[in-house]
């Protein structure tokens, strides 16, 4: 059986709440804090980072939205509407969300990369708030105006990786109140059972929500 390597806390979760979704046939392998560096998951995925998925083969496949697009390809469904248009704006929007909200995540995660001294760092942050904050916006509004309960219109994958990107804003001076399309789809992505059953498997709890002034 294929094993999905994920870890708390990394949007290592959307793949895993893909898999819920379809219920497909692989298994939730999830590392402690620490392990993704180690010589024994180094030797699946040199890059150390997750998700990864390992194929009975040996074969490993990595990077969230190559992920999704296999999971989707090799197990989607009837109650997983895959059209050409839903197929070809989910690949956009997961393109969108990682490789460009996801990565202004950077200097948040990982300020000393990009600035030695603290000051610089923070001021790094600043800009790295300033540019998210815009994602925020954006995303907010496609929500807004998709009409429904889901990102592009139908359940698609872009909506649990959206819940990622819903979760992580707690930890910067942003605050979900500010997009409410968004708020209120992170509450929606906590009911379903899907999400409820992969926060499990990845030993993470859903977002305590607090009452706006």
């Amino acid at each position: 059986m294929a094993k999905l390597y994920t870890m708390p806390g990394t949007c290592a979760l959307a793949p895993n709440i893909a898999i819920a979704w379809l219920a497909a046939p692989i298994e939730i392998h999830n590392l402690a804090y620490g392990d993704h560096k180690k010589d024994d998951y180094l030797a699946i995925n040199p890059k150390g980072k997750v998700p990864a998925l390992q194929f009975d083969d040996g074969d490993v496949l990595t990077e969230a939205a190559a992920i999704l697009a296999y999971i989707g390809a090799a197990y989607g469904n009837e109650d997983y509407a895959r059209d050409k248009r839903l197929g070809r704006k989910e690949a956009e929007a997961l393109s969108y969300m990682t490789s460009e909200v996801h990565a202004d995540y950077g200097p948040h995660f990982a300020a000393q990369r990009f600035a030695d001294s603290e000051a610089a760092q923070q001021e790094v942050k600043n800009k790295a708030y300033g540019k998210l904050a815009q994602h925020y916006e954006r995303m907010n509004a496609v929500l807004k105006n998709s009409g429904t309960d889901w990102y592009l219109g139908e359940q698609s994958f872009a909506d649990a990786y959206l819940y990622v990107l819903c979760r992580w804003i707690e930890q910067t001076p942003l605050s979900i109140d500010d997009y409410p399309a968004l708020k209120a789809h992170r509450q929606r992505m906590e009911a379903n059972e899907g999400v409820k059953i992969a926060l499990k498997r990845q030993g993470m709890e859903p977002i305590r929500e607090t009452k706006s002034a």
